[in-house]
């Protein structure tokens, strides 16, 4: 047996174990009535910021709380709870991702059926991400308008992975000199169909759209989850 064949082995071991993991852990999700979103990107795209104001924004009339994943520190998590809402940081050394199991650990405490909400910002990665089922029911992949507008054509699987493409940072665009077309065209070459957001945390340009498009997607979700 060859190195590289054991190697693929191995991952797939890995993998198959998250996904057992992920089924138990959405199930457990769907019986608590609670909408799990979560959030990949590379590095600096506005994850944390996007989500800072989505809690805040949220909070008045839903019950929300969010897992932070990161390589090392707490900083993301600190920010996050001056939104007042339930935060935990997952610090996950050198693995470059968060997996199912991580999420299953860090919810140790937390009352499911008391959250309306639970957000998982991944690790600051556009390629190990995009393997791993949290059990999410809706995925968002964000770009920021000063990544350039061919990020999707580069990293074509997490886009391929995810549900919704959110472009960040419009407060910034024509100084960026985005084309926003561009970005576009990019995105459905890869993921034909895919919708598209645009929001700005700072301005909060977009935000409406965005929280009514999350609304919308729980609202579908308990509607299935609850024919009758």
């Amino acid at each position: 047996m060859s190195p590289k064949t054991r190697m693929i082995e191995v991952r797939e071991n890995v993998l198959k174990q998250n996904d057992i993991v992920a089924r138990a852990l959405r199930q457990r999700f769907h019986e608590a009535g609670v909408f799990v979103v979560s959030l990949v990107s590379s590095p600096g795209a506005g994850k944390t910021a996007l989500l800072e104001k989505t809690l805040a924004l949220l909070q008045p009339q839903f019950r929300v709380a969010a897992l932070v994943g990161d390589l090392a520190t707490d900083n993301d998590a600190e920010r996050l709870a001056r939104s007042q809402a339930p935060v935990k940081q997952i610090i996950t050394g050198t693995v470059c991702h968060l997996e199912a199991a991580m999420v299953q650990n860090a919810l140790e405490g937390w009352r499911l059926d008391e959250l309306d909400f639970l957000f998982i910002e991944n690790v600051g990665n556009l390629v190990c991400p995009s393997s791993y089922d949290l059990a999410e029911d809706l995925r968002l992949v964000l770009m920021s308008v000063t990544e350039g507008e061919d990020k999707p054509l580069k990293y074509p699987t997490i886009f391929n992975s995810a549900d919704v493409a959110v472009i960040t940072k419009i407060d910034l665009a024509t100084a960026a000199e985005f084309n926003a077309a561009a970005a576009n065209r990019s995105i459905q070459a890869v993921r034909p169909g895919m919708t598209v957001l645009n929001v700005s945390a700072k301005s909060a340009g977009g935000m409406k759209e965005f929280l009514q498009f999350l609304l919308s997607h729980r609202a579908a979700a308990h509607a299935v989850a609850s024919p009758g």
